[in-house]
């Protein structure tokens, strides 16, 4: 009797550890909406893209404001990534540039909370000239120091071709093959931050210009003092691109990696895939 007593009291006891140490779905912010895209699309596109991959929920945040400063509720609330594990950033917001609401915007980043930056959020929340080159820390390069790259404009839309860098030995690229876009836009590259980590170039023609139409576009970044995770990707204008498997594929283990929920061969870690249906 006393020996089916502890054989109970011990069971009971490791309910809670197997249930503490389950996978639990990742929680994700997507932010979208600014000047110049088709973000009513695109967050739907994304949503049901990275939900299909991965063991994750996608909660948006979305205007449908054109400008270059959309009045996004994030704007002024430096809690709003409360609760998630991860903030997609995809807004296009380039003249948001109040030094305090960059600061809120970037606080749950520098707080530790992992970051992916789509396409034109490399142009958003710039304070100063985005062409000149700043120092780290202080509020010009407040956004870049975050990325881990400056850019500041772009050519014109034509292909890109995609090609994975062999130095970069990363889960997040491990055996996935080189590809082109459609006609997308090459974001430049003016800096390229100490603690970034470039995964991908784009090229576009021949390719013969360095930071102009030879451009990393795929990149890792440890940002601030807790030496939070950020992926980012320049790619991602047109819709083609946003819904095509090798962006979203893409896409899905940089979140894998930033949430350190990747395995060294860019599989999920146990229970982070998409459950099967």
């Amino acid at each position: 009797m006393k020996f089916a007593l502890a054989a109970l009291v011990a069971a009971t006891l490791a309910v809670p550890a197997i249930a503490q140490d389950a996978p639990k779905q990742l929680k994700a912010l997507l932010i979208t909406g600014g000047c110049c895209h088709d973000y009513k699309g695109q967050k739907d596109i994304l949503k049901n893209g990275l939900e299909k991959r991965l063991n994750i929920v996608v909660d948006q945040i979305h205007s449908d404001d054109k400008g270059t400063k959309p009045p996004l509720p994030i704007n002024g609330n430096a809690d709003y990534a409360k609760g998630y594990d991860i903030v997609i950033h995809d807004e296009c917001a380039a003249d948001t540039n109040d030094q305090a609401v960059v600061e809120g915007i970037l606080k749950p980043h520098r707080d530790g909370i992992p970051g992916i930056n789509l396409h034109c959020a490399m142009h958003s929340y710039r304070i100063g000239n985005p062409n000149e080159i700043g120092t780290v820390g202080t509020p010009h390069n407040f956004w870049f120091d975050y990325l881990g790259l400056q850019s500041s404009g772009h050519g014109p839309q034509k292909p890109i071709a995609v090609v994975y860098l062999p130095e970069a030995n990363s889960a997040i690229t491990k055996g996935l093959a080189h590809w082109t876009t459609v006609n997308e836009e090459l974001y430049n590259n003016i800096q390229i931050l100490p603690t970034a980590k470039p995964l991908a170039r784009g090229l576009q023609g021949n390719g013969d210009k360095i930071g102009q139409n030879n451009s990393v576009v795929a990149w890792t970044n440890e940002y601030g003092e807790k030496k939070t995770r950020v992926f980012s990707t320049a790619l991602g204008h047109n819709n083609t691109t946003v819904g095509d498997d090798r962006y979203l594929d893409l896409v899905s283990r940089g979140i894998l990696w930033a949430c350190d929920k990747i395995n060294d061969d860019g599989s999920p870690k146990t229970g982070y895939a998409a459950p099967v249906k």
